[in-house]
């Protein structure tokens, strides 16, 4: 090698030891902006939602089994909106009867909320279609709100992105709501049985025709089957007046009659009638209130409202499968018979609480609440909690767990005459294996 060409290579070779100096000094590059996770939130965003959604039911004055439909969805779209933000916790899709695999997000940074809102905006549009102007607009002002509040804190691009992940979510879970048979099931031709021991017409309304005797049929959500988790029977139908079944009706008349201030309030405070949030939107009131009370983050709170929303569902299936197979007559019918062994026709329930149209055997309340209470008392534990569902009409009142509040909830129903001790404790352990089977079927955590 001449002289020449050494001085070229020590040059390059000074120049190359130059360069990688100055590569290992220099700084690296930022990571890639990473999302945000639903952790960081808080559960405001969410208990805005709820709320909407209770009275909506309150104001279309739902059905408990259409408001339990409509709370289902509702639910899922929520946690759905926001699971790709929760990597401890996995998608409901291939988990719940019917859906499938959901629309994975897209690549990109997202804004959870955004997604969820965009999500729950659009489901509860369609479940709500029809409805009155005031709720319509709620609704759409809920969602306008929230999303003004994230436009002033992340980028344009994100929004957009997340915005119409929210879409193709919902379009999803639409679709998967048009399969669940509620076009055919809803208040579907009946012919109602006549017979000694079965249901009939009660007062003051004495509808003919019972709600929604097809309930029973609609595609459950985690059940496998809507008698999966069928009670033990009532005791035989019977006129007699040593017979078990005259006995609890006797219980009933007699609990009424010598009702104190206490229980009435109770019988009260638990009605959840036509024209209110109903039993399921009691729940998620409860859902809201413990978010709130408990400052949960808002992937608990999300969890939290799909389990009681999926177990409330899953309870007014179950539950309505067995009313409409024993079709058994009411408390009321009973007592008032002039021909029956108590023979008491202006006997009358608490004041202010009407017994509804169909079957006595099981309590639709002992049910939802026994479901909803266990998959809650799962997730949170014993928590204490005020439930002040209803403002301004009946007191708060407080309780040590969420099964303690669904033992409250059973027995509301024979201190306000609804339903037989029997139906009410036949109910409650119904629904406790309804919220177990979700809890079995469906693992919310990885």
């Amino acid at each position: 090698m001449n002289a020449s060409h050494q001085a070229l290579l020590r040059a390059a070779l000074a120049a190359a030891a130059l360069t990688a100096c100055a590569d290992d000094s220099a700084p690296p590059a930022p990571p890639p902006p990473s999302s945000a996770l639903v952790s960081t939130f808080d559960a405001d965003f969410a208990e805005g939602w709820f709320g909407v959604l209770t009275q909506s039911i309150d104001d279309e004055s739902l059905n408990p089994p259409v408001a339990s439909r409509r709370i289902a969805y509702t639910v899922v779209a929520f946690y759905e909106g926001l699971v790709g933000g929760m990597p401890d916790h996995n998608s409901l899709g291939g988990q719940l009867n019917g859906l499938g695999a959901l629309p994975a997000p897209p690549s990109g940074v997202m804004h959870w909320p955004s997604v969820a809102n965009a999500a729950v905006g659009a489901v509860l549009t369609d479940l709500f279609a029809g409805a009155s102007n005031p709720t319509l607009t709620a609704i759409a002002a809920q969602e306008a709100s929230n999303a003004d509040v994230f436009d002033d804190t992340e980028a344009a691009d994100v929004i957009t992105r997340s915005i119409n992940y929210g879409d193709q979510l919902a379009a999803a879970i639409l679709a998967w709501a048009a399969g669940d048979g509620f076009t055919t099931w809803n208040n579907c031709a009946y012919t109602v049985p006549v017979g000694a021991g079965l249901w009939a017409p009660t007062p003051p309304a004495f509808a003919a025709n019972p709600l929604q005797p097809c309930w029973g049929n609609m595609r459950p959500f985690a059940l496998l089957n809507s008698s999966e988790c069928l009670p033990l029977p009532p005791p035989a139908y019977s006129t007699a007046a040593n017979s078990s079944f005259h006995q609890f009706a006797l219980e009933v008349r007699d609990t009424v009659n010598a009702a104190v201030p206490g229980e009435i309030a109770i019988a009260q405070f638990w009605a959840d009638g036509s024209g209110t949030l109903t039993p399921p939107g009691h729940w998620i009131s409860i859902v809201r209130q413990v978010s709130q009370q408990q400052d949960l983050n808002l992937d608990v709170a999300a969890e939290a409202a799909a389990r009681a929303g999926l177990a409330v569902a899953d309870a007014f299936i179950a539950c309505w499968e067995v009313k409409y197979a024993y079709n058994l007559l009411r408390p009321i019918t009973y007592i008032r018979d002039a021909s029956g062994p108590i023979n008491d026709p202006a006997w009358v329930t608490v004041a202010g609480i009407a017994t509804p149209p169909f079957p006595e055997f099981t309590s639709g309340h002992s049910t939802q609440s026994g479901a909803a209470s266990v998959v809650l008392q799962d997730l949170l534990g014993a928590v204490a909690f005020t439930d002040d569902s209803h403002p301004g009409v009946w007191p708060a009142r407080n309780f040590t767990s969420f099964l303690e509040a669904a033992d409250e909830a059973a027995v509301s129903r024979l201190y306000g005459g609804i339903h037989y001790r029997f139906g009410n404790e036949r109910g409650l352990e119904m629904g406790q294996c309804v919220g177990q089977t979700l809890l079995d079927n469906v693992q919310f955590r990885n």
